[in-house]
């Protein structure tokens, strides 16, 4: 495999140039208008849970938001799919929480982060043997290194250009090109599409293209996942198509850059619809800590209501009573528990 940088390429021409300015006008404008909402860790955890979603059904590791949020507030729910991915989802939280205290991007977080995600110490892949197949034929499409010294060669070469800050590559050709690498070197046993796909925005919010973990391609890849795939196969054959793939994916950040934007646009009407409701039917019930906290998550139920809001289990169910019979909770019996559903996040997944 080669090493980072690439430099023997000119990346600088006329469509490339031009998607670029594309791309991040609309990741500025993304980032301006997150930046100007409130509360914003509600909007991160609307937005993580369905890139978790996502992100796991590129590999084939399928729910719903309904198992995911019954797995988040029922303690008996089994569901292994769903719980693969509201591990990714924290993952996701932690990486955040590692660039914003350390400001780096080492191997040792993307190891913790793999281990989050598959639940295993196995690291870097210490054995020979593994290879990428054809899930239909079996046909072997490629096959990264082999030697765990080779491995850690260029985890360390990745990690060393990640976090490099003199050069002037542009930030988001550097987002792709850390992605074919990473996804290239292929350094876990499993989990690596995953890893990477949080490396990316992780990558972003290093470089202050984000302030907040909100831009993840995995919708446009799941979307596209036959050109992904071609991409990433074509370049590894001969990077003579290294255009190609960049070009795919800058379009990809320009793409989900609108989509989240008019998503958050969604959300925060939804928000102000809620309290409009809640207004006009029990003003005295309405407090805007209240209808935060209900769209923190799409389920909640006596125990969580209470906790959050310090009152009493007898107050939390008049509470949810009352929402329920205004027309902003759905209530679900799982098993010996009673839990609700947000009617206004549950109507804005749809469109997700």
């Amino acid at each position: 495999m080669k090493l980072l940088p690439f430099n023997d390429y000119d990346l600088k021409t006329p469509r490339i140039l031009e998607a670029l300015n594309e791309a991040s006008r609309s990741l500025a404008e993304l980032k301006g208008f997150a930046n100007s909402i409130p509360n914003q860790h509600i909007l991160i955890n609307a937005i993580t849970i369905n890139e978790a979603k996502d992100s796991s059904a590129i590999e084939n590791i399928v729910t719903t938001h309904d198992s995911i949020y019954k797995i988040l507030t029922e303690s008996g729910y089994k569901d292994e799919s769903a719980k693969e991915v509201v591990d990714y989802r924290s993952a996701i939280w932690r990486g955040f929480e590692i660039i914003k205290e350390k400001e780096f991007i080492s191997t040792n977080v993307l190891v913790e982060l793999q281990g989050m995600i598959e639940h295993n110490k196995a690291g870097v892949r210490k054995n020979p043997g593994t290879k990428l197949v054809n899930s239909k034929t079996r046909e072997v499409i490629y096959t990264p290194p082999q030697e765990e010294k080779e491995i850690r060669d260029l985890l360390k070469n990745l990690e060393d250009y990640i976090n490099k800050t003199d050069d002037e590559v542009d930030p988001l050709i550097k987002m792709t090109l850390i992605h074919y690498q990473f996804e290239s070197i292929h350094p876990f046993y499993d989990g690596n599409g995953r890893t990477g796909r949080i490396l990316n925005v992780l990558y972003l919010v290093l470089q202050n293209k984000l302030s907040l973990p909100i831009l993840y391609l995995s919708k446009y890849i799941n979307s596209t996942k036959n050109e992904y795939y071609k991409c990433l196969y074509d370049m590894r054959v001969d990077d003579i198509y290294i255009k190609n793939y960049l070009l795919y994916m800058i379009r990809g950040v320009e793409y989900t850059s609108d989509f989240t934007l008019a998503f958050i646009s969604k959300f925060r009407g939804a928000m102000e619809n809620c309290k409009a409701l809640l207004k006009k039917k029990n003003s005295k019930l309405y407090s805007e800590e209240l209808v935060e906290y209900l769209f923190f998550d799409f389920y909640t139920k006596n125990e969580y209501l209470r906790n959050a809001l310090s009152i009493s289990r007898n107050t939390a169910s008049k509470y949810l009573s009352e929402l329920e019979t205004i027309g902003i909770l759905t209530s679900e019996q799982v098993g010996k528990e009673k839990i609700y559903k947000n009617n206004y996040l549950y109507e804005l997944m749809k469109e997700w």
